[in-house]
């Protein structure tokens, strides 16, 4: 077994790189798990590329809604649809004197004083859990929303349901949403292709934490709080190394653990990033129960490598930079993503992990005390899990549940399943409320804005208060 149950943040590849590493589960196919990884890597998929001329770096401050932009084909930012609701002493976005909705019909999933909500998550499977901040997520915010208003004067009421980490217990899960509950909100499932057909067949609609498999964004009522297009790479990854790495990037590293899911994203990333002007000198891959790092160090100091990108578990990012110490080696720069984005990473890795860089595509947590929606998130996480970490999925699953009570409060009378897909179709560049980066969600394409962080001294600094949206580099 791998140590990925012990990751508070865990990204695309950590996620299904475990179900081939021998701990039981759905076999999954390479092509499909590097479309997955796209969700959090941003990795694309294809033989030949296009690249987008890189755009701006957009502004967006920790205490705002987040940027500005024009949106094509007539979309609407969120924050510009009628109905929209204003910040309030009581939380961002709530409208506590929403109206009754005397002539709401009864339908499936609602009555005269609920409204059930289904969340379909991997709860059990080979890593017991996986996905458990989803759901806490999603019943913390129906626990605020609650509180303190109601939509069509109803509550929410929430489904749990277990996925199991099984494209088989995704779609008998979504049987039983489609049979009990109004919509899905929040879910998030590694393998989330089993449920589409059925959700998409019975009209249901499905506002998940993200998607990772083309089956689910090909599904109609399907959409993910993070949208991803699973063909594109974002260029702010790169751009951001060459910039402030140029001579390091041109000697670069990258090294990834021998999964399937693992060595797709890190072909796809190698071609991306080289599009991008960096050059790796040094492409290999390290066995999933691997303890001996030395030979990997070794190599990288006889091929002059400065940058190293790492795409594995953040122990075995925390072994590997043990080992660069302990035999003198010090790149200029030590890159992966957010699944390094824990404590545990800063506390095991100390000194050794000094300086290391990730990206994220959210608020980071511990900008809490200048963004509301932050505050709201971890508050009412405590309410209903008391000891729960705040995670990457939790928040995105935390925004799929706010925009689908803000879409559903302002179809007020006319809320149908039909209705409220329509209404979440014309969304884009959703940042519920400045929690994340702005997501085209109902045009399913990448935001390609990010922003990095760096460990010092024991925690995580941001470097500077802005994302970098550099447009992305498709790969068809």
């Amino acid at each position: 077994m791998t140590p990925f149950h012990r990751l508070t943040l865990v990204s695309g590849a950590a996620v299904l790189a475990l179900t081939a590493a021998g701990c039981g589960g759905s076999a999954l196919d390479p092509k499909t798990a590097v479309r997955a990884n796209a969700a959090l890597h941003g990795n694309a998929q294809g033989t030949t590329s296009t690249v987008s001329a890189p755009g701006p770096v957009v502004s967006a401050p920790t205490s705002t809604q987040g940027p500005k932009s024009t949106v094509p084909g007539g979309l609407l930012p969120v924050a510009e649809h009628p109905g929209q609701t204003k910040t309030n002493d009581q939380g961002s976005g709530l409208n506590p004197s929403a109206p009754a909705c005397t002539a709401l019909a009864k339908q499936t999933g609602i009555t005269d004083t609920t409204v059930t909500i289904a969340n379909a998550s991997d709860i059990t499977g080979p890593v017991p859990g996986i996905f458990n901040s989803a759901q806490q997520a999603t019943r913390a915010f129906a626990a605020y929303f609650n509180a303190h208003s109601s939509l069509c004067g109803r509550k929410l009421q929430v489904l749990d349901l277990d996925t199991r980490t099984d494209a088989g217990g995704d779609q008998r899960a979504y049987v039983t949403a489609c049979d009990k509950a109004f919509a899905a909100v929040g879910s998030m499932s590694a393998f989330d292709s089993g449920g589409a057909a059925t959700a998409d067949q019975c009209g249901l609609p499905d506002i998940r934490s993200q998607s990772v498999s083309d089956t689910r964004n090909d599904c109609r009522t399907c959409f993910g709080a993070q949208a991803t297009e699973l063909h594109a790479f974002q260029n702010a990854i790169p751009d951001f190394l060459v910039s402030r790495h140029g001579a390091a990037a041109k000697k670069s590293a990258i090294i990834y653990v021998r999964e399937a899911a693992a060595v797709e994203t890190a072909k796809y990333t190698k071609l991306a990033e080289e599009k991008r002007g960096m050059k790796f000198v040094y492409d290999t891959t390290f066995d999933v129960a691997e303890f001996n790092y030395a030979p990997y160090v070794q190599a990288m100091k006889d091929k002059g490598v400065r940058l190293v990108q790492f795409i594995g578990s953040s122990d075995q990012a925390v072994r590997m930079a043990q080992a660069m110490q302990t035999y003198q080696f010090k790149p200029d720069v030590f890159v992966q993503d957010a699944t390094a984005y824990n404590q545990s990473f800063l506390k095991t890795g100390g000194s050794a992990v000094e300086g290391a860089y990730i990206y994220v595509n959210f608020l980071p947590f511990e900008a809490a005390g200048g963004n509301q929606e932050m505050k709201l998130y971890r508050a009412w996480l405590q309410q209903v899990a008391p000891g729960a970490v705040p995670s990457y999925f939790g928040l995105y699953a935390w925004s799929a549940a706010r925009l689908f009570t803000e879409q559903a409060q302002a179809l007020g009378s006319n809320l149908t399943r039909a209705n409220l897909v329509r209404r979440i179709r014309a969304v884009s560049l959703w940042t519920d409320h400045g929690l994340h980066a702005p997501q085209p969600v109902g045009p399913k394409k990448n935001s390609s804005c990010w922003r990095f962080l760096r460990a010092h001294d024991g925690r995580w600094v941001t470097i500077g208060n802005d994302y970098i949206c550099h447009g992305s580099t498709v790969i068809r």
